[in-house]
């Protein structure tokens, strides 16, 4: 599966590798193009997943990708499998097979 903002791939992994939460496909941390992301302030907290952290694409937009670092215990166990670091990313970013 494929992560793409415009014409570049962010994201690239195998689908059994990803896991999806509410909608969204997590990516494994070692699938992301990091170059291509850059640390945010925008903080939020999930009351069940914990605390996410964003990153905004290099030259904008904003806000684009999240992860939660360290995913609440009960959130893994809920999932079925960790997915600390994992990223997800909002609909401005195409996820494609």
């Amino acid at each position: 599966m494929k992560a793409t903002l415009g014409d570049r791939a962010i994201a690239t992994a195998d689908a059994k590798e990803l896991v999806m939460i509410e909608g969204n496909w997590y990516f494994p941390p070692s699938s992301i193009n990091w170059s291509m992301l850059e640390s945010s302030p925008t903080v939020y907290t999930c009351p069940w997943k914990g605390q996410a952290e964003y990153y905004s694409h290099v030259g904008g937009p904003k806000d684009v990708a999240w992860a939660y670092i360290a995913p609440d215990a009960d959130a893994v166990t809920r999932i079925g499998r960790d997915f600390a670091k994992f990223v997800a990313f909002d609909s401005s970013v195409v996820i494609s097979e």
